[in-house]
């Protein structure tokens, strides 16, 4: 993939069972004393973190799809405001390889990109105590705006995803919105308008078939892209509850009546031959580019995906997202409820030679300009609210700014997926495709995840955290 935010983000590396090893071992810990380690300078309404003016600097980023250009910016943004200060700035795919041995040692960089497949592994770096919590950054004022905190500018859902234990460990820079995604340019061609509620869907299904378009495309390889529909439509049909139960591993929180309701929606697009033939083989990509290239009317996704797909996607193709359809007109959210979140994160090591400097750092990402010319760069959004606003932006990402703005700030997300990476990647993604392959049926769906969900609850080797 060019890149993939939800790919690449919290929690999505491959090191975790090594990391965790070799984490295991050493002491680490920077505990709620962490944000006074290391240099520290005086406090004063343009230095609310006290950082040392002259304190060197380290940043260290994940070379990845978003490249390393727009950290580069950052950092001369920070060296603006501390021009004495010298930034040792480094890339790396090598996550895990290059800066374990220095975390173990006791000797971090300041700032991390912790990203891509080769990520050191959340779990381990937080039972340690590694990170630095950054609570402290949040109730820091904007650079925008002195009169307002730098948590009143992120959007939705980025404080929760980045938390662990009621602790802000983790801020996840880039902004990813899921949502059910669909060519403007087919439906206006068409005279289709996007559903709102599932009985709507269905009914459009049935004309976009005898148009000999399938209605679904999705990707066999990750079915878990689907899944991601199905516990969005069970969260607005049961509210914000029913993803709290599950991520917080409660006996029976996947065979809900909300998540079972939904499970049985999205079955019925295999039993009524909704989606594309071939599906269950293809991986991400290959869904994708069937999509692109018109022969299926909806995909599921992330807003990576206009980016993903520049590559084939056609000029006029007039790429949209929009909402998951409502189950009923009786939903508790309403329909312009979506699931958005975080992801790219960036942390700051407890041990690091220049924590405040870390967390001065972050608050110059957050800042409208430092959040502007990332977007600008890397066609990706932010965490920062309104960071996009006047800049010129592909059809995709248009689309998902409209999508944000109507939210009225009703997105929400789920965190099992960061807290259990497994129980998503292997367990919920074999039974997605079993589902979508009319293996099981949808009771079935719920069992065999909910068996997996208690596997991971019941197993003293696999730290748990409790959603408030």
């Amino acid at each position: 993939m060019t890149y993939g935010i939800s790919r690449r983000g919290l929690l999505q590396g491959a090191a975790g069972v090594a990391a965790v090893s070799a984490l295991g071992g050493c002491a680490m810990g920077g505990g709620d004393d962490a944000t006074d380690s290391g240099s520290k300078g005086e406090v004063t309404a343009n230095n609310p973190l006290g950082v040392k003016a002259d304190a060197p600097l380290e940043v260290v980023i994940f070379n990845g799809g978003f490249g390393e250009e727009y950290a580069k910016a950052h950092e001369a943004m920070y060296k603006q405001r501390y021009p004495e200060a010298e930034i040792k700035h480094s890339a790396t795919q090598q996550i895990a390889e290059t800066l374990q041995p220095r975390f173990v040692a006791g000797d971090p960089p300041d700032v991390v990109d912790n990203s891509g497949g080769s990520q050191i592994d959340f779990n381990g770096l937080v039972s340690q105590g590694a990170l630095t919590d950054l609570g402290e950054l949040l109730d820091a004022p904007s650079l925008d705006d002195p009169s307002k905190k730098v948590r009143d500018t992120l959007l939705p859902g980025i404080v929760d995803v980045g938390s662990y234990d009621g602790k802000f460990l983790t801020l996840n820079y880039a902004y990813s919105a899921y949502g059910i995604w669909y060519s403007q340019k087919l439906f206006d061609a068409k005279g289709w308008a996007y559903p709102k509620t599932w009985p709507e869907m269905i009914a459009l299904c049935k004309k976009i078939k005898a148009a000999g378009i399938a209605p679904w495309a999705y990707t066999g390889v990750h079915a878990r892209y689907m899944s991601w529909p199905i516990l969005t439509a069970a969260a607005k049909f049961g509210g914000i509850e029913v993803i709290k139960a599950i991520d917080n591993l409660e006996p029976g929180a996947w065979k809900s009546d909300a998540v079972r309701a939904a499970a049985e929606a999205y079955y019925q697009l295999a039993v009524d031959g909704f989606v594309q033939p071939g599906a269950e083989g293809m991986d991400h990509i290959q869904a994708q580019t069937e999509w692109a290239r018109g022969h299926a009317a909806f995909i599921s996704c992330g807003s990576w995906l206009e980016n993903e797909m520049k590559a084939v996607t056609p000029p006029d193709f007039a790429m949209a997202v929009a909402p998951t359809p409502s189950l009923t007109t009786g939903d508790k959210m309403p329909y312009e409820a979506f699931r958005g979140t975080g992801s790219e994160p960036f942390i700051v090591p407890a041990k690091g030679k220049n924590v405040r400097g870390g967390m001065e750092y972050l608050r110059v990402m957050l800042s409208k300009k430092a959040a502007a010319d990332f977007t600008t760069k890397v066609s990706s959004l932010t965490a920062v609210t309104g960071a996009a606003q006047g800049l010129t932006l592909g059809p995709g990402l248009t689309s998902v700014t409209r999508l944000i703005e109507a939210s009225g700030g009703s997105a929400f997300t789920w965190l099992y997926s960061t807290y259990y990476r497994k129980l998503e990647r292997e367990r919920v993604n074999a039974a997605t495709l079993e589902l979508l392959t009319k293996r099981i049926n949808a009771a079935q769906w719920c069992d065999k995840v909910q068996k997996s969900a208690d596997e991971f609850a019941a197993d003293p080797a696999v730290k748990k955290y409790k959603r408030a």
